[in-house]
């Protein structure tokens, strides 16, 4: 078993950590100790996205162990295809569509999530940073829409670091709060990128 103290580190450097350990095995377990609940969040989700089994095996004193298991996980899960869901994701970095003004901007940026949800096949992801992640706070029309798309099957990610500038990570209303290697793996996994911003 490898143990990774990850108490006290910022996003993602506990995912990171944990990732190299496991890829030094081809099978094992590696548990991760961790100081918060985001941290534990995104391990789990590391481990889904690697399709190793995991589960949260101590959690006191404000401190959480992890505990990710490598090669027994069947590799059926891997093959999940839904044909409505395309290989694209849509990178959002601003509460507005383009540049000029303002109030157009957000009347754009609302009509463009809606027609996501009316064209297929949907994108893979929709990925929300800087005053992106507004849409899927504050803006209750995009709100909306973007459940519609995580009800699809698309995978909403809010930039947990922005959420937090912004004081808006209780106020998350779709999708799930993200971190930059998460982001990072997202957009190196895409076929093709839709950048909005």
């Amino acid at each position: 078993m490898i143990k990774v103290d990850a108490r006290g580190l910022a996003c993602p450097k506990p995912v990171i950590n944990t990732k190299k350990e496991l890829e030094k095995i081809s099978e094992g377990v590696v548990v991760t100790t961790v100081d918060n609940t985001t941290a534990k969040e995104n391990l789990l989700k590391l481990a889904k996205s690697l399709h190793c089994d995991a589960e949260v095996i101590r959690e006191e004193d404000g401190e959480i162990d992890v505990k990710i298991i490598k090669g027994e996980a069947s590799d059926d899960d891997c093959t999940n295809e839904n044909s409505d869901i395309s290989d694209q994701v849509v990178f959002i970095s601003s509460d507005r569509m383009g540049s000029g003004n303002d109030e157009l901007g957000k009347v754009l940026i609302k009509g463009f999530v809606y027609t996501l949800t009316e064209t297929k096949p949907y994108p893979k992801a929709v990925i929300l940073v800087n005053g992106g992640v507004t849409l899927s706070t504050e803006n209750e029309a995009t709100v909306e829409n973007l459940k519609k798309l995580e009800e699809a099957g698309v995978e909403i990610l809010s930039c947990g670091t922005c959420l937090d500038y912004y004081g808006l990570k209780d106020q998350l209303k779709a999708g799930t709060v993200s971190n930059m290697y998460d982001i990072v793996e997202t957009l190196k996994g895409a076929s093709n990128t839709i950048t909005i911003g």
